[in-house]
């Protein structure tokens, strides 16, 4: 069977150029099933995690469509929303549409967070095609007249399950209340919790729903990832680090800490072994996010340590190793994790660090993605045994550096949406 080309959609063909040069040759199985559909004007629900396409999955045939149904731009209301749950993934979604869309006059604005807005304010003055937000600062443009939805062509809602584990409901609802009821709406999350299926459904019509994994419950990871469980002891946790780094070949390296002290400290220990190292967290300014995210896909820092709330906003092409210097609070999180490297048909590799105290997590995580994780005991801090251990025994450890901070992440009953409210829009401007 005759493999699909970009060519196949009927797409313009200043989008068939810049796929091209961003070396876009097959369409994705997400792209392939979502780009014919959404050119025929059909609600999209996409079951799909980060790294498998989607971006394009929706921008290009967006782009193809607002080009060829012109018209003239009006202050403050563009044609297309498209909601992300943080900064940075909405920073790479407008360089995504930004790349497809250069030759093509289009106008994009990006509204965030952590940054004066009226450098945004101006820009929606002039008239956009093309609005990526964060809740937090639309609600806030919205309600201070900055915005109107009322014209709006296109809705997006990408990562749903992020922005919903975020504490986005109560904003993502006001921003529903606001669109037109003629409008074409596109829903993407990597998986579909029961919050998700419910939020899908008052927003789409009749959708063409695509799995790009059909099975894959939330609980799967790629075949493509190379997983390990490392047994060492948390004294020598950075020295094993620092061994990996330098003794074994690496590319681009994506470290996970539980907290932001931790990811400060790490990073401070790798700089003094002279390895390139940035850490990423909801201290550091957006200027200074950005500058660190440009320096890691540039190659310039080797070595990127985040937090699971920070590297939701990170998606980055060529991670060869995910390092889990702490263990994740919850399975999930480990599903995540190490999905940032194994894409786009190359291997990756996951190493997990594992202390006497996180015996049983390991084993929680083995159940929850059905799957062995062998241990690599060929590194000079192993700890010969520590596998046989059945019960996790309380670490001094955690409280020192507080690294079991925000250990307790189980659903609650929902607040009231005030308080959800306000811990919404802190979160979307750290």
């Amino acid at each position: 069977m005759t493999k699909k080309t970009f060519a196949d959609f009927g797409l313009l063909k200043p989008l068939l150029k810049a796929v091209a040069a961003e070396q876009y040759f097959t369409p994705t199985p997400i792209q392939e099933a979502a780009i014919p559909k959404i050119m025929m004007g059909r609600d999209i629900l996409g079951v799909a995690q980060t790294g498998t396409g989607k971006t394009a999955a929706f921008a290009l045939p967006i782009l193809h469509r607002i080009s060829k149904e012109k018209r003239s731009l009006m202050a403050r209301t563009p044609r297309v929303l498209v909601l992300s749950p943080t900064r940075e993934l909405a920073t790479q979604i407008s360089e995504r549409f930004m790349a497809y869309g250069r030759k093509m006059n289009l106008q994009l604005i990006t509204v965030s967070g952590g940054v004066g807005q009226n450098p945004q304010v101006r820009a929606l003055r002039k008239g956009v095609h093309i609005l990526v937000a964060t809740p937090g600062r639309l609600i806030d443009l919205i309600n201070q007249g900055h915005v109107e939805l009322e014209r709006l062509d296109f809705f997006v809602l990408d990562e749903a399950d992020r922005m919903l584990d975020m504490g986005f409901l109560p904003d993502l609802k006001r921003i529903v209340a606001k669109l037109p009821d003629k409008r074409q709406s596109l829903f993407f999350s990597a998986t579909m919790p029961p919050e998700a299926v419910e939020l899908a459904d008052a927003l789409l019509r009749k959708p063409v729903r695509i799995d790009v994994t059909p099975d894959d419950d939330g609980t799967s990871t790629s075949d493509l990832v190379d997983q390990r469980i490392m047994l060492v002891e948390y004294q020598k946790k950075i020295s094993l680090l620092s061994h990996i780094l330098i003794r074994r070949p690496v590319g681009r390296v994506l470290v996970f800490t539980r907290t932001k002290h931790g990811a400060d400290r790490v990073a401070k220990d790798l700089k003094k072994r002279d390895i390139p190292t940035e850490a990423i967290h909801g201290n550091r300014t957006q200027n200074a996010r950005t500058r660190i995210l440009k320096e890691f896909k540039s190659g310039k820092t080797m070595v990127l340590i985040a937090t699971d709330l920070a590297a939701r906003g990170i998606d980055v092409d060529g991670i060869t190793h995910v390092i889990n210097y702490d263990m994740p609070n919850e399975s999930d999180d480990y599903v995540h994790r190490i999905g940032r490297t194994g894409r786009a048909g190359h291997k990756g590799i996951a190493l997990t660090f594992c202390m006497a105290e996180d015996i049983d997590q390991w084993r929680a995580i083995e159940q929850h993605i059905q799957q062995k994780i062998e241990v690599d005991s060929d590194h000079p801090y192993h700890v010969p045994g520590l596998e046989d251990l059945e019960a996790s025994p309380p670490s001094a450890h955690k409280q020192k550096d507080g690294s079991r901070e925000g250990q307790s992440r189980d659903r609650r009953p929902l607040p009231s949406p005030d308080s959800r409210d306000r811990r919404s829009r802190s979160a979307d401007r750290r």
